[in-house]
Formats: structure tokens, sequence, C-alpha cells
């Protein structure tokens, strides 16, 4: 089973926000279960849950783990293909957001569409690495900072512009032969004090945090 995976097909999407199927794939991610065990903990008739099984299974969602007799009759036993889904900007792509319609530092909106896109090429870029049955090399850093004051938190934004920019000036080689382009993102938003509970958010939906105050996007960094 994986950590989390994306899901980039708008009808798989749409399985998954189903509640009673997001409550199926919840169990499921605890361990295998065959839709008899299923239905007594959702309150469903089996045959019921077998329907919303399958059309999990359809998708990629599900998949067997197993299989066991019970007397005349053989179970099948069906897993989570991951503990957690994200939904891609892929499966809504007529609307996905475009950050390169307007770029405005301090719109939160903006950092939106900026977090869109990094659901929608990483989870591209990891699709593609588990096909090619290779690595994919990316590095995250998230952490929390206290500011006194509004007037800190603008200060920090502007050393932490330029100090990312000297290093992307540093390391940029735009004629390296054989080099690869990276993507920077650099996000800086009040923290949540209540983030909702995992329950609360289906699988496959992520809750953005609220209050976005800045951000610095590298399109072409090094």
């Amino acid at each position: 089973m994986l950590d989390v995976t994306v899901i980039e097909d708008s009808a798989a999407a749409a399985v998954s926000l189903d509640p009673m199927r997001s409550r199926l794939l919840a169990e499921l991610a605890g361990g295998p279960a065959s839709a008899a065990m299923l239905a007594g903990r959702v309150g469903l008739p089996r045959q019921k849950v077998n329907y919303h099984l399958k059309a999990l299974e359809r998708h990629g969602l599900v998949e067997l783990a197993g299989e066991r007799k019970k007397g005349n009759v053989t179970e099948r036993l069906m897993r989570a293909t991951a503990a957690s889904y994200v939904i891609s900007p892929l499966a809504l792509a007529a609307v996905e957001p475009d950050p390169a319609r307007f770029r405005d530092q301090l719109s939160a909106r903006w950092l939106l569409a900026v977090a869109a896109r990094l659901v929608r090429d990483v989870g591209a870029l990891i699709t593609g690495a588990a096909k090619a049955r290779k690595r994919l090399a990316t590095f995250a850093l998230d952490g929390e900072v206290r500011f006194a004051s509004a007037a800190d938190r603008a200060a920090f934004v502007e050393e932490l512009t330029q100090g990312v920019s000297a290093l992307i000036a540093k390391y940029h080689d735009e004629h390296a032969e054989g080099g690869r382009e990276h993507r920077i993102v650099v996000a800086v938003h009040p923290t949540l004090k209540n983030p909702p509970a995992p329950g609360d958010v289906g699988p496959g939906a992520s809750a953005a945090p609220a209050g976005v105050r800045g951000a610095v996007d590298a399109p072409q960094g090094a």
C-alpha cells in the first residue's frame, strides 16, 4: 500500500468523493476486509457494499488482497491501494487553476493556484516514475515561525526572497549539458489553529490553509 497516491482521472475522483465510498476507503486503509466484514461496520447490506467496492476497484482505488473460504462461499478480501488520496487538478482539467493568468505574490488565490500546479506536476511525476520504476528526486521543507509583528513578517519575506533568488542565481546554469530544470516553490501563510481532522475532508480532498500572505515562485529554478 502506498502512503499517498494522486487521482488524475475525473471519473475516479467522482467515485472517491462519494461519502459511502470514501468511508469504505478509510476502512480498507486500516487493512483488508471483505464486503461482509465492511457491511457490519458501515451499516449497509453486503450486496450494496459489493456494488461500491466494484466501483472503487474499477478505478484502481482498491485491489484484491486475497480470498478465503467461508462455508460454501469464497470471500474476496479487498484493500485500499493507498493510505490516503489527493485529487489532482488534472481531474478538472478544463477549469484547473493556472498561475500564469496572473502573478500577485501577496494573493492567497495565486498561492492556491501555485499549490494546485504543484499537486498536478508532482502527481504526474510520481506516475511517470512508477511506470519507469525509477526514484523521483524531490525535496520539501516544512516549518513554523512566530512573528512579533506584521513588519517582522514583511521583513522575513523580503529576506527569504533575496536569499532564494541568490541561490537560484548561484546554481542556475542555462547552458549546462545534460542539466534538468527544477521548479522551486516557497510559501508563507498563517498556521491554522484548528486544522480539519482527516475525517472532515474526504479522500482525495485537501484543505487549503486560509489567509496566505506571501509566496515566492521560481518557474525555471536550479
